[in-house]
């Protein structure tokens, strides 16, 4: 039987080191809502064996909670999708790096925005868990948020070269968005060169489509793509099923960020074949050269995740 209520494994680095101020006030905020110390636990996460210790918590713990942004997440998920024996150990997610979209559907970055960062803290903790589908990429990638290819990681490309250089300092959230702006007109003509997407559709039907020209494809688990747009329409992240889009022009990508202009497919599986180097990305992930082809995208499993629901 699991030895704590909760296992907090913190980043440091994350949101421009919030990380250490969470890690600061949890003995304030767990004794405020009455729990003992020997009920929960802290760590700050390293990176070298960061996997080591996602897995001792797992197996110590009732409920991991990540502080950190979408590497820490993934991290967790990875770890997930390969030891199925830790997935009743329910999941929760504090969002301090610069990547949101996963806390945007569980009402985590609403809290964070409106309430602040404390506040967040002590409502996760006596937040109910939800289902939620991890997907399995190529048989070891773990896959929470969404796959695309073309436009979008292109310039989701070029934007982490760019942070890499210094080129983006601190973690503005309008900064981010105005620097993504300024990538997206520098990358509007880029097209997928040749391609191809096979899928096996909500009713097991497989079907077959060209990729050559198209502006980008994009497999959504999450009805939140890019820091808050929704192209996938209604989704259900517990369903077993993928949102598939393929958009063939610039108008099109533009029309479905913006108010869900697509034609989405269900998918319980799909195949992507693309050229070695062409710009691929995962859950924010650049994995341009790093993906064998074809790209598969299969189900997962299940896991649980913390969820704020509406606030009060």
């Amino acid at each position: 039987m699991a030895g704590k209520k909760f296992h907090f494994l913190i980043n440091p680095v994350s949101g421009g080191g919030q990380g250490k101020e969470v890690f600061n006030f949890l003995p304030e905020i767990m004794d405020s809502m009455d729990f003992k110390e020997h009920e929960w636990d802290k760590e700050f996460s390293v990176y070298e064996r960061f996997e080591e210790q996602v897995k001792n918590a797992l197996s110590g713990s009732e409920c991991v909670i990540a502080v950190g942004g979408d590497g820490t997440a993934a991290a967790v998920f990875n770890v997930l999708l390969k030891h199925e024996e830790f997935r009743g150990v329910k999941i929760g997610l504090i969002p301090i790096g610069t990547g949101n979209d996963l806390a945007r559907v569980l009402n985590l970055y609403s809290a964070l925005v409106s309430r602040g960062l404390l506040y967040t803290v002590r409502k996760l903790v006596a937040a109910e868990s939800v289902n939620f589908d991890l997907w399995k990429v190529n048989g070891k990638f773990a896959m929470a948020n969404y796959f695309s290819a073309g436009i979008d990681a292109r310039i989701a490309h070029d934007f982490n070269r760019d942070r890499a250089a210094g080129k983006i300092t601190g973690n503005s959230v309008l900064k981010n968005k105005l620097h993504y702006v300024k990538r997206f007109f520098a990358n509007r003509d880029y097209r997928l060169k040749i391609g191809e997407l096979r899928i096996t559709d909500q009713f097991g039907k497989k079907q077959v489509f060209s990729l050559e020209n198209n502006c980008t494809v994009i497999a959504g688990n999450i009805p939140s793509f890019a820091g808050g747009s929704n192209p996938f329409g209604k989704s259900d992240m517990a369903d077993g099923l993928l949102e598939v889009l393929k958009i063939k022009s610039l108008k099109d990508f533009l029309l479905a960020i913006s108010i869900g202009a697509g034609s989405v497919i269900k998918a319980k599986e799909i195949e992507i074949q693309l050229e070695k180097d062409e710009f691929i990305q995962l859950d924010g992930e650049d994995l341009k050269g790093k993906a064998e082809m074809p790209v598969k995208i299969e189900f997962g499993g299940q896991i649980r995740l913390l969820h704020l629901g509406g606030l009060p």
